[in-house]
């Protein structure tokens, strides 16, 4: 369903537990719970939090029946535009075939086949699953395309629904330029970055083995950021490698999969601006090592949860499913892995407008089914998003 919001006043009141995620407000703990709890919202922003009791008057009231309320989900990290299905390289892998980059080029090349109505109405369709289950920001990237055209195409798609655009033509080496990689590195760099560059927020490249190497990611996300691209990258997913200390050098936003890290990768997260994103999809979806959040909030470091949908090692759209994920096989407490998919998430984007439920926060939330937060992790599975509102307008 969806309602429009001209401007009126309106608040929801009957929460059983509101989390702000500001340790200011409610129990001081970093999601900042608030109990028997309202939120006011006045066109697309929250401008009011507090105890029912204390909510002001307001032109319209929505019950929320003893429910929880959080932020919506800031899904930082996904591949949303791409066309074919790998139903089959799934199936080998869960019989015992392991997990390689090269299967991205199956997509790239149905990818390049489809028309762009057909991508569009791939991405929608993703995207409408995900609102359903409560993401209300999301990344996407390119990185299926690997030509000039095809990259430039996704991304012009991508930004008609979200500000939060990645290039990804570094996702491998184009098997176009399968026997000349630099020569690939310099299309990424050149002429592929110029026609990118207006549709796009960020820039990405898997520095991995098989994918590029630290030399080739730190030439790559150099010139996007000589373009007014700030960088994130893939790193550290299927071995130890250069990405994480690069991801810091640059000053990149986030450093996602970081599931084999050394000692100092961990520090030098820790001592940075840079977010940790953990992806358990990717592992799940793959049989691959579960990244070790605890050792990373443990540290001191940022962490972020998102779900990396994608059609080949992650092909879930469900924040839910990676909270639980997180919960059960990552060391995280259900409080810490729902700021990592909320407020951990809006910091892996630079935002500070969404992610939290405060005055002046877009007003972006989802209501559960469920008298706590917590029932994310305890009852996985199970469909517990019963509204979503985004921009102060109910969507779900």
């Amino acid at each position: 369903m969806s309602s429009t919001n001209t401007g009126t006043s309106t608040v929801i009141t009957d929460i059983a537990v509101l989390v702000t995620n500001d340790p200011s407000l409610g129990d001081g703990s970093p999601l900042g719970l608030v109990r028997d709890a309202a939120v006011v919202i006045e066109g697309d922003r929250v401008v009011w939090t507090g105890e029912s009791s204390k909510a002001p008057a307001t032109d319209n009231r929505v019950d929320a029946g003893g429910r929880a309320v959080l932020p919506g989900f800031v899904d930082s990290h996904s591949h949303l535009v791409f066309a074919g299905d790998r139903t089959e390289e799934f199936n080998a892998r869960m019989s015992g075939r392991a997990y390689s980059a090269g299967g991205i080029r199956t997509t790239v090349a149905a990818t390049r086949a489809a028309t762009d109505a057909e991508l569009e109405a791939n991405l929608a369709r993703h995207l409408a699953e995900a609102l359903r289950q409560g993401t209300t920001t999301f990344e996407t990237k390119s990185g299926y395309g690997l030509t000039v055209a095809d990259e430039s195409r996704a991304l012009r798609i991508a930004a008609a629904h979200t500000d939060e655009v990645t290039y990804l033509g570094a996702h491998i080496v184009s098997p176009d330029y399968a026997d000349d990689p630099a020569a690939y590195v310099a299309l990424v760099t050149g002429e592929m970055l110029d026609a990118c560059a207006p549709h796009a927020r960020w820039i990405d490249v898997f520095c991995e083995k098989g994918a590029f190497d630290g030399d080739q990611a730190r030439a790559i996300l150099t010139a996007g950021r000589a373009k007014g691209l700030h960088p994130r990258i893939h790193a550290n997913q299927l071995s130890y490698g250069p990405g994480v200390q690069l991801a810091v050098e640059l000053d990149a936003a986030s450093a996602d999969h970081c599931t084999h890290l050394t000692d100092a990768d961990v520090d030098a997260l820790a001592h940075s601006d840079t977010v940790a994103t953990l992806l358990p999809g990717a592992e799940f979806s793959t049989r691959a090592q579960w990244p070790d959040a605890r050792r990373l909030l443990d540290a001191g470091a940022t962490v972020a949860l998102s779900t990396d949908c994608n059609p080949g090692s992650s092909y879930t759209s469900s924040v839910p499913f990676c909270v639980a994920l997180a919960v059960r096989d990552m060391g995280m407490t259900p409080d810490e892995a729902v700021w990592s998919a909320t407020a951990g998430g809006a910091a892996a984007l630079r935002r500070t407008d969404v992610g939290r439920l405060t005055p002046g926060a877009r007003a972006d939330l989802l209501v559960l089914d469920a008298p706590s937060h917590v029932h994310l992790a305890y009852r996985p599975g199970v469909p517990l998003v019963s509204q979503v509102w985004r921009r102060g307008v109910r969507e779900v």
